[in-house]
């Protein structure tokens, strides 16, 4: 993990400091959690779903890859990276719902390869973002009454759906094999 004093960045090299340090070490901590709850696991032990939840542990790192994707996109071209909620289609639920699921062909390794990329992707974006106070309009959502949001609570947001995940990830591995993430 990096040091929380300066971090270089992932293509230019340059050291980051202050905030953008803070706000990746945070991220970088709980995508290695979510990362760590897969070890040694198998395509089939992956595809499990050992709860009443549908979740298994494939599916919420494809979700979390995705889900970091769409936030990063955001951040580089604001609203029209995300459609509105009502806006969405037959097709983008179905999307949707197969982030939460192994399909057939999805392995470990891809799954983990995607979430890399999509990982390097967004620590570019937050080391290159001009200025983390920049505004950008919301796509409506029956979630949110919130309108705007800046590149720093995108971030944030980002940082909260990792580490949610990465705890029903845990959850879900116990059930698996007893094994835990932390402890």
């Amino acid at each position: 993990m990096a040091d929380h004093a300066t971090l270089s960045t992932p293509k230019t090299g340059n050291a980051l400091t202050g905030e953008r340090v803070d706000l990746l070490a945070e991220l970088a901590q709980a995508r290695y959690f979510l990362r760590f709850t897969v070890r040694e696991l198998s395509d089939e032990q992956l595809a499990l779903r050992p709860t009443s939840s549908e979740l298994c542990l494939g599916g919420l790192i494809k979700h979390v890859s995705a889900v970091e994707r769409g936030w990063a996109d955001f951040i580089v071209q604001g609203r029209s990276a995300m459609k509105d909620f009502e806006d969405m289609t037959e097709e983008d639920f179905a999307r949707r719902a197969d982030e939460f699921r192994m399909l057939p062909g999805d392995t470990l390794a891809d799954i983990l390869a995607a979430y890399a990329e999509a990982a390097a992707h967004t620590d570019q974006i937050v080391a290159t973002a001009p200025d983390l106070d920049a505004v950008h309009e919301l796509p409506a959502a029956p979630w949110s009454q919130e309108t705007h949001w800046t590149v720093r609570r995108v971030l944030l947001h980002i940082i909260a759906e990792t580490a949610q995940h990465a705890g029903h990830a845990d959850i879900i591995r116990e059930a698996i094999d007893g094994a835990k993430t932390m402890g």
